[in-house]
């Protein structure tokens, strides 16, 4: 049978079909509070104003008639469906995300969730990075997840210590510079 004649599962799994990587066995979502209103942001934002819109677009596009060649009727109904998986995962994982301020740690030297961890290698090369969420990584600005290898090394050492990593290359020596944690914001 041909794909196009295929029903798409509505039970599917939403983490995998969006090729985000899945919590662990037993963990938690931790998640920071600027992290938290960013997604929800984007599931308001869904529903307020983008699905509408489309769900706008598609009901005109039925309209005109003919549905199996009509692009806009078509791209609509794709567009939906990616929408409403989207709605799906954000309403799944922000009704189990743990909110954790890691402006609590302010002024600790010991690394913890929301940490920025400054780092030298055996190479003697220096490295900064941010432990966040899963769902809130940014490998551009040089976040990492909190579940990563290197943030897995890295939790619960100081300032000083030397921690182990396992990479492609063998056994890393670690050693942490610097950890910071964002200022505590003042209310006014």
């Amino acid at each position: 049978m041909s794909k196009a004649f295929t029903k798409e599962s509505d039970n599917s799994d939403d983490e995998d079909d969006l090729g985000l990587p899945p919590l662990p066995a037993g963990g938690k979502n931790y998640i920071t509070p600027d992290g938290y209103q960013r997604l929800r942001t984007e599931l308001l934002n869904l529903i307020d104003i983008e699905r509408p819109k489309i769900v706008d677009i598609v009901s005109w596009a039925a309209s005109n008639g003919d549905r199996s060649e009509n692009g806009d009727y078509l791209y609509g109904k794709k567009r939906l469906r990616e929408i409403d998986r989207r709605i799906r995962f954000l309403t799944k994982r922000l009704d189990i995300a743990e909110v954790t301020d890691p402006s609590l740690h302010h002024g600790n030297d010991q690394v913890f969730f929301g940490a920025t961890v400054t780092y030298c290698n055996a190479l003697g090369e220096e490295k900064t990075i941010t432990i966040k969420g899963i769902d809130e990584v940014d490998n551009l600005k040089g976040e990492v997840s909190w579940v990563s290898p290197i943030a897995r090394a890295l939790l619960r050492a100081r300032e000083g210590d030397e921690v182990q990593l396992m990479t492609p290359r063998g056994l890393d020596r670690l050693e942490v510079l610097k950890v910071s944690y964002p200022a505590k914001p003042t209310r006014h």
